[in-house]
């Protein structure tokens, strides 16, 4: 399903929709038993072809394969692959896939060039239905249902009560009522931040003795990766989700926290930390006499969304189908910022300013919709961007 969602990433960014006719190979191999989780081979282009389109239809279609309770059924994992035996009998179910699905669903929904032979209006309404009405907890959204109809993240549970994810697509993919996604927010900062040590806790309690075995998740000792640490790649989701609710100094407070280089301001904190505090860390640990230390560092895929979701969602710079627009989401005491934006061989300068009304002046010319087509013309150009 990331497959999806990156080419519908790269189409609304840059208007090339003639991409989508490119043919590739199909790769050849092995499928894979119903018994069988996983299996490593060499997998070769073959000789059947499709566009990427296809590609694209054909993910969606495999993707999305709903389980009794309406949910996306999760398999031998989904973003977090240490949840490999909550559903590889078949029947179990991801609360945050679901959620994931109806984000990319509304993304084709809202892009009228993109034709696909699925009823995708059908199966969000059907997702929905199931995530309003079976998903939450009363103070937050479940995490996934077992094999055997368990449910993780429980209020009832001795582990994994509650998981960031869910809790941060509730709000991304907006498929919640409003105050089901204000409320689960609250109880993810409730829960799953230790503000003094600057943790983002993916989940809590971790994995650890009970029978509630959701698969190789339990190797890892507790507090550490995906097992009760912050597994930044995910964890950093809800800045994403605080942006979208609107809490600007919330978002960047979370933001700076999330930042390495604040894990080592004086000597104390970098002997907690242990790692560079110039590169982002895969996770950071969350329990006992390790909380606080860095683990796996130069991680580009955590790095990557820390980036985008700081220039996209808090500075407020989005491009979609090659047009320039600026939303901010700054906190209340900016009253000023600048962003250079390279674009081919030209720049262009953007300054955002604190004002009474909203506006969007171009090289000196006010424009209406609040938004340009990007032209690279070998110059420097300047935009004014009051909010």
């Amino acid at each position: 399903l990331w497959l999806p969602y990156a080419i519908l990433e790269y189409v609304n960014y840059t208007g090339d929709y003639e991409i989508l006719q490119e043919k590739i190979p199909y790769l050849e191999g092995e499928v894979l038993q119903e018994d069988c989780d996983e299996r490593y081979d060499i997998y070769l282009p073959g000789d059947e072809e499709g566009t990427l389109l296809e590609h694209m239809e054909r993910a969606l279609e495999k993707g999305i394969n709903i389980g009794e309770n309406g949910f996306i059924k999760i398999g031998s994992g989904d973003w977090n692959d240490g949840f490999s035996t909550v559903g590889n009998k078949g029947k179990g179910e991801s609360i945050w896939l679901t959620f994931f699905v109806c984000y990319i669903l509304e993304l084709i929904i809202q892009n009228p060039k993109i034709e696909l032979n699925i009823d995708v209006e059908k199966i969000l309404a059907e997702l929905k239905k199931s995530l309003n009405n079976k998903a939450w907890n009363g103070e937050w959204f479940k995490r996934a249902i077992t094999d055997s109809g368990k449910v993780i993240g429980s209020p009832k549970n001795e582990e994994c009560k509650i998981d960031s994810i869910a809790q941060s697509w509730s709000v991304i993919s907006n498929a919640v009522s409003k105050d089901k996604q204000i409320e689960s927010f609250s109880s993810v900062e409730k829960y799953l931040i230790d503000y003094e040590n600057k943790v983002f806790k993916l989940l809590t309690p971790s994995f650890d003795k009970s029978n509630l075995n959701p698969g190789y998740i339990r190797r890892y000792i507790n507090g550490v990766r995906e097992n009760g640490g912050q597994y930044t790649h995910g964890s950093i989701w809800l800045i994403w989700a605080a942006t979208i609710l609107g809490y600007s100094d919330k978002a960047f407070d979370y933001y700076t926290m999330f930042n390495p280089i604040n894990h080592s301001n004086n000597k104390e904190e970098a002997d907690k930390y242990m790692v560079e505090p110039y590169v982002i860390a895969a996770d950071i640990y969350g329990e006992d006499n390790l909380v606080g230390k860095g683990g796996w560092t130069w991680y580009t895929g955590a790095s990557t969304w820390f980036y985008k979701i700081g220039i996209e969602n808090i500075l407020g710079l989005k491009i979609r189908d090659g047009r320039i627009s600026v939303k901010p989401c700054v906190p209340k005491d900016w009253n000023e910022y600048k962003i250079r934006y390279m674009y081919g061989e030209s720049v262009y300068n953007i300054t955002v300013k604190r004002a009474t009304e909203d506006k969007f002046v171009f090289n000196g010319i006010e424009i209406p919709e609040k938004e340009i087509k990007l032209v690279d013309n070998g110059k420097i150009n300047d935009i004014e961007v009051t909010f």
